[in-house]
């Protein structure tokens, strides 16, 4: 009996000497779990300023959204919601793709890992592209904030037709180009999360391929898939907020 204990708590002993050694813990940590518990807390804090960064320019939105009701709706006619719509499934899908990416990092299923990382990398740059489309009309058609502002006749004909008229004929330009300021600012500073999102995903690739994720180290995957929710939970909130209120 006494040997079975004494074996036991050799067993125990090798083990946790065997985390204490793995190649992934850092030199000023204890073990694998205290590591992985100072990274995940490490990223809910950034996020936390990334909450209060965002926060900012929404609480900007709703104050100028209050005090000009009429040129802010008008600026959402003038956005393409079958394209912002398209984007907000490709994020969802995104989304998807990067829980399973985890799943397959815990479980150490490289191939799929991997796959499903290049799958978010690929949604992240569908996304990216459907914005630069956006942005490209908005240049072509000079909707741009500045002196040369223009606004879509098309898009303003809708905008009178829904309101009968009279709201589009109080709307002052103006204070229309505010809603475009706010606009770019938004998606703008979003798009750089998107892209700084798809350099850590090929990142991550990378080490991936080169078998130094495992069940016991895939912190690194856990902690890229917390951002990368954030920044599309961001897009959920800013699609309804600059595509859909004050539409109809």
């Amino acid at each position: 009996m006494a040997t079975q204990t004494l074996n036991h708590a050799d067993a125990h002993h090798d083990a946790a000497h065997d985390e204490e050694h793995h190649p992934g813990l850092a030199h000023h940590f204890d073990n694998m779990e205290q590591q992985r518990d100072s990274g995940t807390l490490g990223m809910w804090v950034f996020l936390v300023t990334e909450i209060m960064f965002f926060g900012g320019m929404f609480l900007a939105y709703m104050l100028f959204r209050a005090s000009n009701p009429n040129e802010f709706a008008a600026g959402s006619y003038q956005l393409d919601v079958l394209l912002g719509g398209i984007n907000t499934a490709v994020l969802i899908g995104s989304s998807l793709t990067m829980a399973l990416a985890v799943f397959f990092a815990q479980t150490g299923n490289k191939s799929l890992l991997v796959l499903f990382l290049l799958a978010t990398i690929l949604l992240g740059f569908v996304f990216l592209g459907i914005k630069a489309v956006e942005y490209g009309t908005k240049f072509s058609h000079g909707t741009i904030p500045g002196r040369n502002f223009k606004v879509e006749h098309k898009k303003m004909e809708e905008y009178e037709e829904h309101h009968h008229g009279d709201a589009a004929a109080n709307v002052d330009p103006a204070r229309l180009q505010m809603f475009f300021v706010i606009y770019f600012m938004l998606t703008g500073v979003h798009a750089l999360h998107m892209i700084i999102g798809i350099g850590v995903m090929s990142v991550l690739v990378f080490f991936a391929l080169r078998n130094r994720y495992s069940p016991e180290y895939h912190s690194h995957i856990e902690l890229a898939g917390l951002y990368w929710h954030f920044v599309d939970i961001v897009w959920i909130f800013l699609f309804p907020l600059l595509y859909l209120i004050g539409r109809h």
